[in-house]
């Protein structure tokens, strides 16, 4: 348990609305059937004969969940424009009027669109009609395994073709700098790092020849002058990170002294990031043994230090300091590295 911080979540920017569905029909029978499902599966329902592509394009980016009681053909050439990735479309099922089948049709892993098929075809008295591969031949999906994980691809193409591969070979090899908890079974660990098809670090390595996964495990612990712009906060922040090789997406949230709950510069940092900001008292920064000190910070805040020992609050029982207190221009940094990072509860999903 992390100790009680006062918290600022900013919104994330790559959010994908996934709490409302849509149920869309073009038929009478298909409309009887839609309003039964949006009121079970507590959606909003829309009837869309004559104008299917004007509430496509209206639920499109409203929604993240949609039901279409149409033909397939009518469905994939309308939503064919809109379409833009896994990691951005909404959950896509199309169902005949009669309710026998619930067609997972687009964003079936990452979009829920599998899920949302077996919840329609419960509804219905129906089958799911499920195609993506890891399902139908009983492997892991690895988008979810490391969703779930905060684990994040940095080279989206290579993880496409690492989830081929461990549908096509049966297994993948897998090194992690950070704990692995119950890996399933056809992801197999190994402890050279050189003969692994996954890569779990958060650090950069230059000679990987497999798919790297950066886990959300540290803290940046900040401190900085009042009026210090987001721009600076931003270079401080990006240069520890490269003079230390480490990915800035391995950031998981930022820590700094309650003194900084108003400082413009610094909310707006984390706002343009998706980030959440621990903020502490100078009691509870106090009590951290075995960091830096400053006189001056002392004399300013009350507390001996800022960044060391917010970084090391904030990432929790067991962390330990990786990036010891760096000076740059107006800002001072740290960074803390979590024990366990990849539990969701260490992400901070469950405890913002």
């Amino acid at each position: 348990m992390r100790p009680s911080a006062t918290s600022i979540a900013e919104p994330d920017p790559g959010h994908r609305p996934r709490a409302r569905l849509a149920v869309l029909a073009l038929s009478r029978g298909g409309g009887e059937l839609g309003r039964g499902l949006a009121m079970e599966l507590g959606g909003d329902f829309f009837a869309c004969k004559g104008r299917l592509a004007q509430v496509m394009a209206q639920v499109w980016n409203g929604y993240g969940e949609i039901v279409c009681i149409m033909a397939t053909g009518i469905v994939v050439r309308t939503i064919a424009p809109l379409l833009t990735d896994k990691y951005h479309d909404p959950a896509v099922v199309v169902c005949d009027q009669l309710g026998r089948f619930a067609i997972s049709l687009i964003s079936g892993h990452l979009g829920g669109a599998n899920g949302l098929a077996r919840r329609v075809a419960a509804a219905t008295g129906g089958q799911a009609v499920l195609t993506t591969a890891s399902d139908v031949l009983g492997k892991t999906a690895l988008d979810l395994w490391c969703r779930d994980r905060g684990l994040i691809a940095i080279d989206k193409e290579g993880f496409t073709r690492a989830m081929a591969r461990l549908v096509d070979r049966g297994s993948l090899t897998i090194w992690s700098r950070v704990p692995l908890d119950h890996l399933p079974e056809d992801l197999i660990p190994v402890q050279e790092r050189r003969c692994a098809d996954l890569i779990v670090d958060y650090r950069h390595h230059g000679l990987d020849k497999g798919t790297s996964l950066v886990p959300k495990a540290l803290v940046v612990g900040i401190g900085c002058n009042r009026g210090t712009p987001a721009s600076a906060i931003a270079g401080a922040v990006q240069s520890t990170c490269q003079r230390h090789r480490l990915h800035p997406e391995a950031i998981a949230r930022l820590a700094s002294i309650d003194l900084k709950q108003d400082e413009a510069g610094l909310l707006e940092f984390a706002a343009e990031r998706g980030l959440t900001i621990d903020f502490y008292r100078k009691d509870q920064l106090n009590r951290v043994e075995d960091v830096a000190t400053s006189e001056a910070v002392l004399r300013a805040t009350g507390a001996k230090g800022v960044a060391e020992p917010a970084a090391l609050l904030s990432a929790g029982a067991g962390a330990r300091l990786l990036v010891p207190k760096m000076k740059w221009v107006d800002v001072t940094t740290a960074i803390a590295e979590m024990a366990d990072p990849l539990t969701i509860k260490s992400q901070g999903i469950l405890e913002q």
